[in-house]
């Protein structure tokens, strides 16, 4: 009876450390016109990711201008705060965890990193404008039980000039969600982020660049990558958190591993199917398994897997390419 009752426990231990070491394998479910339902859902289940992230935005008419648009009629459903509770519902009910990670899109596509007043009015309209906008998804994620909230994203400058509005947001947020934090520094600013120390992952969109080749090898990209493991590796001791990829991936493009960041290819850039299967590897190959990264989601996954992605996709997106069956495999194996 004694061994009996000894195996249980060590079972439950083993369960227990499998637990706390299982890796956050995500999909950023990208934001549609329409409701989700199951049929939605099980892709993202076929590929063995048991995250997705949920992407509802807010919209600022110009870069100089401190006011956040967000959960009008006029938005797609999905970007909407009744479009995230939908999308949340329908994952946890097919068993994938979630993060709410609430967007910002500025007018003509500028870069959110370079969102920045010049007058202290301006600052603090931003502040509340943005406060309103990140405490409604915050509640939301509280309601809905969602396991992260990603309080911002890739917002450099708002960041650096403000650092005393973030600490002071993150403790409001606290008050009303219970769950795990993350910020999403874009891959160049995570060392100049004040605030890790009040968050439970250091969030990354890693989009590091790691092969000036047209098409890297696996090992081209394995190698691109020792520098900057290196480093995340290092920042991650010093802060004592583990590293979350809040956004990875690849373009299906001739040069993918040069520049990651850039969406603003032409439409006629040459699709590289290879190029993208094989440095999304390089990413499982060199990082994964490393303790202390946490996981990451991948970029994009969107809502109707039959009618995207495929062999004369150029996109991020990795559905109906090789790069798919990349991420199906490892997703199983972690």
């Amino acid at each position: 009876m004694n061994n009996v009752l000894y195996a249980l426990a060590l079972l439950l231990v083993l369960q227990s450390c499998t637990a706390q070491t299982e890796k956050i394998n995500g999909v950023s479910f990208v934001a549609n016109r329409n409701p989700v339902d199951s049929t939605h859902v099980q892709p993202v289940q076929n590929v063995h990711a048991n995250y997705a992230a949920v992407m509802p935005f807010g919209f600022v008419p110009e870069i100089d201008k401190p006011q956040i648009v967000y959960n009008t009629d006029r938005q797609w459903y999905g970007e909407t705060r009744e479009g995230g509770r939908n999308y949340v519902n329908e994952l946890h009910k097919g068993d994938i965890a979630v993060m709410v990670k609430p967007q910002i899109w500025i007018r003509h596509g500028e870069f959110t990193g370079y969102l920045k007043m010049e007058t202290e009015e301006e600052w603090t309209a931003l502040e509340e404008s943005y406060s309103s906008f990140i405490m409604d998804y915050a509640t939301l994620a509280h309601e809905e039980k969602a396991a992260i909230f990603c309080i911002g994203t890739e917002l450099e400058q708002f960041v650096i000039n403000r650092p005393d509005f973030w600490r002071t947001l993150i403790t409001e947020i606290k008050k009303v969600y219970k769950g795990k934090l993350t910020y999403a520094a874009n891959w160049d600013e995570y060392k100049r982020v004040p605030f890790w120390d009040q968050l439970d992952y250091v969030g990354i969109d890693a989009y590091f660049p790691v092969s000036e080749s047209q098409t890297p090898t696996v090992q081209e990209a394995i190698e691109g990558w020792q520098p900057w493991k290196e480093k995340l590796s290092a920042f991650a001791k010093a802060k004592n958190k583990k590293i979350l990829f809040t956004e990875w991936g690849y373009r299906s493009v001739d040069f993918t591993g040069k520049e990651p960041w850039k969406a603003d290819w032409k439409d006629g850039t040459p699709v590289n199917l290879k190029a993208q299967a094989n440095t999304t590897q390089a990413v499982f190959e060199t990082i994964w398994r490393e303790e202390w990264f946490a996981g990451g989601f991948v970029w994009k996954w969107f809502i109707h897997h039959d009618r995207v992605g495929g062999p004369d996709n150029n996109r991020f997106t990795p559905q109906n390419k090789p790069a798919q069956d990349v991420i199906e495999k490892y997703y199983e194996m972690y």
